[in-house]
């Protein structure tokens, strides 16, 4: 049913992909092979599109689908176990740069959501906008207190578009599920509901704005990245207004050289936010592409990134950080053992996992890398044997770590473009092992303590009481043994657990 009431998107869908040549693709699958015979003798193989190679093809198939399906290939870019090498480098180009929509049509909308006339709430607004994309577009504004601003807009009716292409989406993956014999390693039913997440979360500007507020407060007074301000009075679901920024895009080396900019302290800068903010706040802006990543040039000696766009961000649990972290610091230390162990422990592959043959199996991926600049090495080579080799010990994908490794990918590809002999170990390293730290320490007790002080500060009074209960119940005749002799403890027993007990909470709430 659900099929039938998109028939007339399906066909559309079916028409854009044998337009781009597409068809080796979707009849390459175990459904349609039967029909294989049928395009051979079809008019659309003398389209000019197939002199394209396949993943120019792929991608520019996407961009002509629509919002759903660039977000999917990008996201299915960060899957290089799954995806030949071709494929993967144009999905990574995606880009959901589109016409604009009326400008006119823009300020109804502003003035719809806000409840104000566009005069009442700004002092100027540029009718003309900024940028658009996919979901929205931006336009600049100054407020009534003469502050620049940009407010962004969802496109009209793209909600109703993305629930659309969603279903369909959720259609293919079920399909797949049923007749790809990849699909129990893809999970492609559970990647998709990851997208649907994804982008049901950026079509909200309330939690864009909230992430933006958060990841501002997470670098706040820091010399690493700049977060602009949201202007919560003017922001709602589907509006979206916040400080606007002057900078340079990350991507135009050419002007950060002739601005004299500290390029090797701004890859390293580059990897230091990246662990910052997935080992110090499990919080971290998933979606880094060059267009969201400027430079503030007030000092080229003493570069400062800066972030926009925050619809898509990323968090993670603490077994997932802890994990993560170990598996970083067993990796720069070529403790590959500790690698293979790790996966096993959390999960990752089976716990029948013979770990010294895992270990081997990473060994030869991971060990010829090392000591080499970044120019002469590539994560996404590196993740893409590093899958294929798990995935002959049945590893599953995980679906939590998806943004993380779509982000990784994109800091290799910033920290390339502006100093290709960055050295990534040497600078990731310390920083792990001062997380680890700070983790296990006596740092972390102490804050743990801390975090604990009011609890303890509460239940002092009773505590005596709940020790000198604890002790009755614990022992209706209360006897200790003396070598082979049973005897009843004295008063004294009940005073030194008490004392005991007393000074340690007094050490806690004295430390807090």
């Amino acid at each position: 049913m659900k099929a039938l009431k998109h028939l007339h998107r399906l066909i559309f869908i079916n028409y854009i992909l044998l337009k781009h040549g597409l068809d080796e693709i979707v009849l390459a699958t175990r459904v349609f092979k039967p029909l294989r015979f049928l395009i051979y003798i079809s008019p659309i193989r003398w389209h000019n599109s197939r002199k394209q190679p396949r993943g120019i093809r792929i991608r520019e198939a996407c961009e002509e689908l629509g919002p759903i399906f660039i977000k999917f290939g990008q996201l299915l870019s960060t899957r290089v176990d799954l995806l030949p090498d071709d494929i993967a480098t144009e999905l990574v180009k995606l880009q959901d740069q589109v016409p604009p929509f009326c400008g006119k049509q823009a300020q109804a909308m502003i003035e719809y959501s806000l409840d104000k006339p566009i005069a009442e709430l700004f002092s100027s607004f540029d009718i003309s906008p900024l940028a658009s994309a996919s979901i929205s577009q931006v336009h600049a504004a100054t407020t009534l207190d003469n502050k620049e601003v940009v407010v962004k807009v969802l496109r009209p009716n793209i909600k109703k578009h993305v629930a659309r292409d969603i279903e369909i989406l959720l259609i293919f993956a079920k399909l797949l599920d049923k007749y790809w014999p990849g699909s129990r390693h893809f999970k492609p039913y559970e990647v998709v509901l990851e997208i649907q997440k994804s982008i049901y979360d950026e079509l909200d500007l309330m939690r864009e704005a909230a992430n933006a507020s958060q990841l501002r407060r997470n670098f706040h007074n820091s010399h690493l990245l700049y977060v602009p301000e949201i202007f919560w009075s003017h922001t709602k679901s589907d509006v979206l207004t916040m400080q606007r920024i002057y900078g340079t895009p990350v991507s135009n080396i050419k002007e950060l050289k002739a601005r004299n900019t500290n390029l090797k302290l701004l890859a390293e800068r580059g990897v230091e936010i990246f662990f910052t903010q997935v080992f110090r706040d499990c919080f971290f802006h998933a979606d880094m592409h060059p267009g969201n990543v400027w430079v503030s040039l007030d000092n080229p000696s003493d570069p400062k990134y800066m972030a926009l766009d925050f619809g898509i961000i990323g968090t993670l649990g603490p077994a997932d950080q802890h994990y993560l972290a170990e598996n970083f610091l067993a990796f720069f230390k070529r403790d590959y053992r500790r690698v293979a162990e790790l996966h096993v422990e959390s999960g990752w592959i089976p716990k029948n996992t013979r770990v010294d043959e895992f270990e081997s199996a990473i060994r030869c991926v991971c060990e010829p890398i090392f000591e080499k600049p970044l120019k002469e090495i590539s994560f996404g080579k590196t993740l893409l044997r590093l899958f294929q080799t798990a995935r002959r010990f049945d590893m599953q994908i995980q679906p939590q770590l998806i943004l993380l490794q779509k982000t990784l990918i994109s800091v290799e590809g910033l920290g390339r473009q502006l100093y290709p002999d960055l050295d990534l170990w040497h600078t990731a390293k310390p920083f792990l092992e001062d997380w680890m730290r700070n983790r296990i320490g006596s740092n972390s007790l102490m804050r743990k303590i801390k975090a604990q002080g009011p609890f303890w500060l509460e239940k002092l009074p009773d505590l005596p009481g709940l020790i000198y209960k604890a002790l009755q119940n614990a022992y209706i005749e209360p006897k200790i043994m003396s070598g082979n002799t049973a005897v009843r403890p004295s008063v004294w027993y009940y005073f030194i657990l008490g004392a005991v007990s007393a000074a340690l909470v007094t050490l806690i709430l004295v430390r807090v």
